[in-house]
């Protein structure tokens, strides 16, 4: 009998150790699904928005170190050496018309293109998420006035709107970035109205109603944050867009002033000889179409970790 009343303690203790084992192996296997499943290994996972995080974090560190990294001022004229080719040493895109290091302007350049690009974005997503939000709320008389409005903007091409408003404001970084984000309106207003008319028939906000949470409570606390995923992949995939836009302007004399570097501007000179010295555009030309390649790359990963039920 006192062996037998020994050996019970045993037994339960094997037990408690087994469901304990168990237990650490279950909050094991969720930590590891968990961690797979974060947004950051989700987007590791796709090798094509990996590349495209890889060249936007390249252009956002030249923008941001360009006084470090350019080898010469942007704006220093060397009449000695017009239009010398891609390898000159010390200069390995060559020069512009007047002397001056095209990889400088480049790098210079980058800095004014992320600046207007991501500026404008910003002021595109505040001022079409409160129209979308208002619009898709509300309904009736609200959301077609609204919407008649962006659909006036939107029977504009996209330039051909930036350019008017930059035509009435004027050159210059802060009113190419507001003609850019003006434009941009429209699209943020559709996303955001469209989402919000999914979300606000949700179950969750008609308890919301029931409890007499306040309109603006409800759409700034419970339907915003439910789209904001939708209009994060639109902003991404439109700062390429932006950084298109403002080189157009700037190509067409109506975006960034010269002297001051910008793609834009880089190939307006690099227009009129494309047969003598073809690198002055090709250079600014490869330089926009990687970035916005990889901003489109981005963008296209963030909408697949974002909104699985999108991805292939």
């Amino acid at each position: 009998m006192t062996l037998l009343k020994k050996k019970k303690p045993a037994a339960a203790s094997s037990v408690v150790s087994g469901e304990a084992l168990g237990i650490d192996a279950n909050i094991a296997m969720l930590v590891k699904e968990r961690n797979a499943n974060n947004a950051w290994h989700k987007l590791a996972r796709n090798k094509t928005a990996l590349v495209g995080f890889f060249i936007v974090a390249f252009m956002v560190v030249i923008a941001v170190f360009a006084p470090l990294i350019a080898p010469y001022d942007p704006n220093a004229i060397n009449p000695v050496l017009p239009f010398k080719g891609i390898g000159t040493p010390g200069h390995l895109f060559g020069t512009d018309d007047l002397g001056r290091d095209i990889l400088s302007r480049i790098i210079y350049g980058s800095r004014i293109s992320m600046i207007v690009a991501v500026g404008a974005t910003i002021v595109g997503a505040i001022i079409g998420v409160l129209i979308g939000l208002t619009a898709g709320y509300f309904g009736g008389w609200i959301d077609a006035v609204f919407m008649r409005i962006m659909d006036g903007m939107f029977s504009f091409p996209f330039i051909l709107l930036a350019m008017i408003l930059i035509t009435v404001l004027g050159n210059g970084v802060m009113n190419v970035i507001l003609a850019i984000g003006i434009a941009s309106v429209p699209g943020f207003a559709r996303v955001t109205r469209g989402q919000v008319l999914i979300v606000k028939e949700e179950e969750y906000c008609n308890a919301c109603r029931v409890v007499g949470v306040s309109p603006v409570r409800l759409l700034f606390l419970h339907i915003l944050p439910n789209c904001v995923s939708q209009i994060i992949v639109y902003a991404t995939l439109r700062i390429a867009s932006a950084i298109i836009s403002e080189a157009s302007l700037s190509f067409l004399g109506l975006g960034i002033a010269l002297p001051t570097a910008s793609w834009g501007s880089i190939l307006r000179v690099g227009r009129d000889c494309l047969t003598t010295a073809p690198h002055v555009a090709g250079t600014a030309g490869a330089f926009i179409l990687v970035t916005v390649i990889g901003f489109n790359l981005l963008g296209d990963g963030i909408r697949d970790v974002m909104d699985p039920k999108m991805k292939q």
